[in-house]
């Protein structure tokens, strides 16, 4: 299976680099991909939004033949489920790593805007629950990899027109969520829960991480997207 990784705000395709061999021992191709505008200052990355992410990860999809898998990781999962709203006939499935599927008109989310881009705000901006199985050597060795975001990317709403991405088979790897709670949560956030019900096909399974598996438990993520694409 060709599968399209989509890293989250502020990373890049090497953010995969621990999981990618892995599932290409397990047989697929794998297409990490490094979105436009990272780490270009505003003069240059000003007119990016969350369109032309989902638009860059589309032209990914139409360079290989047959059906894929798209993963988005946290933020790249809005450019995941916009990928399947434009080729819904061309992917088989969808797999968000710690984030959930967004209904249209809604954005990634909020961090401060500096000089026009969204910089990395630190690990230690994130909550526990986001970042406590991170060691210091692992903040230290990805601290310097993050990159800025384009000021429109997490703010701009998300357009979604063909209902045939409901018909696509959904995984959510949460990671410290299994579906009970996903679907709790799920009740507080209005429209996001609408849109996880419109999904013919969804499945919660819990990775037992926080935030950033790719970096802390990167072979277990790697087999659990490789059980899920095999589905």
């Amino acid at each position: 299976m060709d599968i399209i990784l989509i890293p989250g705000l502020w990373l890049d395709g090497s953010s995969w680099d621990d999981v990618t061999p892995a599932l290409t021992r397990a047989g697929h191709r794998v297409h990490p991909l490094t979105l436009p505008g990272l780490g270009a200052p505003a003069a240059e990355s000003r007119q990016i939004g969350i369109a032309d992410w989902i638009a860059a990860a589309v032209a990914a999809v139409d360079t290989v033949d047959g059906p894929v898998a798209v993963v988005g990781h946290s933020g790249g999962g809005n450019v995941a489920w916009g990928v399947a709203d434009a080729r819904p006939d061309r992917v088989a499935r969808v797999v968000f790593v710690d984030t959930v599927p967004p209904p249209s008109g809604w954005g990634i989310s909020e961090f401060e805007v500096v000089d026009g881009v969204v910089p990395f705000p630190g690990w230690d901006f994130f909550p526990d629950e986001d970042v406590h199985d991170i060691d210091e050597a692992t903040r230290a060795r990805t601290a310097p990899l993050t990159r800025s975001v384009p000021g429109r990317v997490p703010t701009d709403p998300i357009v979604l027109e063909d209902p045939a991405r409901y018909r696509i088979p959904v995984t959510l790897l949460m990671g410290a969520l299994d579906k009970e709670a996903v679907e709790a949560a799920l009740e507080e956030w209005g429209p996001y829960a609408d849109e996880f019900r419109a999904i013919d096909d969804a499945e919660v399974i819990r990775i037992g991480s926080a935030h950033w598996p790719q970096f802390t438990v990167p072979e277990r993520l790697a087999t659990l997207i490789d059980e899920a694409v095999r589905r």
